[in-house]
């Protein structure tokens, strides 16, 4: 089991790569379950809550991981909540250091997209997501983790994350 997680700031295109990477892969996009969490209790959020998120959608990443497949596509995973309490709090719960449930594979995606306001997102300035970017990237590179830059709109952005994700033939 090849486990690849979408990591990036909001309004990257996780959601919809995820969807349709697993549709052309043939396998399981776990969802975030961070988004499902304030469409229900709002974004008003402190630190417990943000590890509560971590803690929930790492569960359902291993749940998912552990059933039969060859890869499953992971939406998010608590490094990204880490990013998130770093941008809303300038800190973060020791949890977030001791995580270390890593994917395989990590496609981080650009802020190459224009952003898009969903009702929930918040940092949509240009130096805020900048800012959001290089924090995910910093977390990557800090965790040692194996990454790959995605970057385009659209059809562009589909085959380099499939390239990324697919062995060359």
């Amino acid at each position: 089991m090849r486990r690849i997680c979408l990591h990036g700031p909001e309004s990257t295109g996780k959601s919809t790569l995820g969807t349709r990477l697993a549709a052309h892969l043939g396998c399981e996009v776990v969802p975030e379950y961070g988004r499902a969490y304030c469409e229900a209790n709002g974004t008003d959020i402190g630190m417990a809550e943000l590890v509560h998120i971590a803690q929930t959608q790492d569960a359902m990443n291993r749940a998912a991981a552990a059933r039969d497949g060859e890869i499953v596509l992971f939406d998010t995973d608590p490094l990204i909540t880490a990013v998130w309490a770093q941008m809303m709090f300038g800190a973060r719960d020791v949890y977030f250091d001791t995580f270390d449930g890593f994917a395989d594979q990590y496609l981080l995606l650009d802020i190459d997209l224009p952003f898009v306001d969903d009702g929930l997102r918040v940092y949509a300035q240009s130096p805020e997501r900048q800012r959001f970017f290089d924090l995910c990237r910093a977390e990557l590179d800090k965790r040692g983790v194996r990454y790959t830059l995605i970057q385009g709109e659209g059809e562009k952005r589909f085959t380099a994350a499939l390239a990324a994700v697919l062995p060359p033939i």
